[in-house]
């Protein structure tokens, strides 16, 4: 072979070569954002998961009415992070505690390639994440808020609350610059929505019945617990969206490895935290109790969510005996203080989401020290918020129904609309 012939068959090698290798990059980018976009499809069904959870749960005569604020949540809460909420999370420069790159940013495109994810599907991801922790509220204020003040609170805290301290961890804040450590969301997403939730609960006061005047309380069972059971199947399975999906990539050893690590790590936790709190549940009060064991399951989701890439399978389940055994004490502390929180939502999210990221630091390789610095901001940042707004509503009367409403039930006082038909009698006038 002559040079001229050599030349030319080298060059035609290093086309190959490069056409291939461009072709792996393509195809990389590709798979990891097709998984992106299936996990977020996943996060997004969640909100049926939380509907039929909070709905179940609750009386039959309010379940057009939680329903409906779920459906709210993702609606109005998906246009907010688009012209507000996401800039302000994810800005292209800051200063650590607040930054705005400008309305209705979501990112920018770069060329497709190997570990690079398209802004359209990232901002999806996203937003099922905001929508998320907007709608873990629902439940804590069930039975007796007004609808418009729901839709004032949830255009709040997924528009401004939840993206600000969102920013301090996710997107680059002085939380992250501290070593705070948070990888799919126990404190950013669950513990804000579950301590705003305490502060809905306690500014609303409890259902009109809930607890009796010599101290005692009267149990309000909710109307289908069949109805709850398929809502925690329906989360535990969104879950996968949840945590796996945030690895943000699959293509690639490392990747394919993190992503079955997160996904078992994120069953163990969910299973151990369901038979603890089973069993706490049933020695203390004789038998065993589905509502019990259904928010145990959530709270060891909650629970690892925050530190299921970084620990091991055997840890998972530490983490989720100890959430499974915090949910239960957690409820009968409410009841004890006279906190009337009709799902849980406090218990599950605000103290599993606390446990979670402690449990970080305890069990993964990160500082203690700053993820209870992230334990307490995050929880008092989205208490205090929310507490402020609600108690501003209620100064105008506008944050609760009347007695009469609410024993008439939501459905019929708010959206003269009934969820099972026959269930009562109306008669417009």
């Amino acid at each position: 072979m002559n040079s001229l012939s050599r030349l030319i068959a080298f060059s035609m090698l290093g086309f190959s070569t490069m056409a291939y290798a461009s072709s792996d990059a393509v195809a990389a980018y590709a798979i990891d954002n097709f998984f992106l976009f299936i996990c977020a499809v996943l996060v997004l069904f969640m909100q049926a998961g939380f509907a039929l959870l909070e709905s179940g749960l609750n009386s039959a005569k309010n379940t057009v009415n939680i329903l409906f604020k779920n459906i709210i949540d993702l609606s109005a809460g998906a246009l907010l992070f688009y012209v507000v909420g996401y800039s302000l999370m994810y800005p292209t420069d800051g200063n650590g505690i607040l930054a705005f790159s400008g309305f209705g940013y979501v990112g920018e495109s770069s060329e497709a390639g190997a570990g690079v994810l398209n802004p359209q599907v990232n901002w999806l991801f996203q937003v099922a994440f905001a929508a998320t922790a907007a709608t873990i509220v629902s439940g804590a204020v069930a039975g007796r808020m007004k609808f418009s003040a729901y839709l004032i609170y949830s255009v709040v805290l997924t528009g401004l609350i939840y993206p600000i301290s969102g920013y301090w961890k996710w997107g680059g804040g002085w939380l992250d610059a501290l070593g705070f450590y948070d990888f799919a969301g126990s404190l950013v997403v669950h513990d804000l929505g579950g301590f705003a939730g305490l502060a809905g609960a306690l500014v609303l006061g409890p259902r009109v019945g809930r607890f009796k005047k010599n101290g005692g309380s009267k149990a309000m069972p909710g109307h289908s617990l069949t109805i709850s059971t398929l809502g925690v199947f329906i989360l535990w399975i969104g879950w996968y969206g949840f945590n796996p999906g945030s690895q943000l990539a699959i293509v690639g050893v490392d990747n394919t490895n993190m992503v079955m690590l997160i996904a078992v790590n994120t069953t163990l936790s969910a299973a151990a935290g369901g038979v603890t709190a089973m069993v706490l549940a049933w020695w203390l009060f004789k038998k065993p109790d589905l509502s019990m064991a259904l928010n145990g399951i959530l709270a060891g989701l909650v629970g690892i969510t925050a530190g299921c890439d970084s620990v091991t399978n055997g840890e998972s389940i530490m983490i989720g005996l100890i959430a499974g055994l915090l949910v239960v004490l957690a409820i009968l502390f409410l009841e004890k203080m006279r906190i009337d929180d009709p799902v849980g939502a406090w218990p599950v999210h605000g103290v599993a989401g606390v446990w979670g990221g402690l449990a970080t630091g305890i069990f993964g390789d990160h500082s203690l020290v700053a993820q209870l610095i992230g334990s307490i901001v995050i929880p008092l940042w989205g208490f205090l918020t929310m507490y402020g707004l609600f108690g501003l509503l209620k100064a105008f009367n506008l944050l609760r129904v009347s007695e009469t409403e609410e024993i008439r039930g939501l459905d019929i006082s708010e959206h003269q609309e009934e969820a099972y038909a026959g269930f009562q009698i109306f008669t417009a006038e």
